[in-house]
């Protein structure tokens, strides 16, 4: 299946996130900060990436989804928040998919199956 790169400050969510997408057949490499998700992104070169926006006050998801879509833009990204309201801010048009984080991870799941199926 796919090469994913899940980046989310917590842990317990990383940890969530890889097991579910590995039960689905993915390889899973996580990060917990903008500055890991980079080094990530160029060594693992995933086919999807899960990126939250809440990461760090220094730098957040947005600063990092700028910065993969210049580095690769053909790789898709899911941006997965807890805060809709970002959702009307241009920077998170950049990404393929926007989903509001929730205890039931099926949407998160189907999105990434039809991205990776469309590319």
């Amino acid at each position: 299946m796919g090469k994913l790169l899940v980046v989310d400050d917590d842990q317990n969510l990383r940890l969530l996130y890889q097991k579910e997408l590995e039960a689905m057949g993915h390889q899973i490499t996580a990060a917990a900060s903008a500055e890991e998700a980079r080094q990530c992104f160029e060594k693992e070169k995933p086919e999807l990436v899960v990126l939250d926006l809440k990461l760090t006050a220094e730098e957040g998801g947005l600063e990092a989804l700028r910065w993969m879509r210049d580095f690769d833009p053909k790789i898709p990204i899911v941006i997965n928040t807890a805060y809709p309201a970002y959702k009307a801010d241009f920077s998170s048009w950049l990404a393929d998919a926007y989903i509001v984080k929730s205890g039931n991870l099926e949407e998160l799941k189907v999105t990434i199956e039809k991205l990776l199926n469309k590319n």
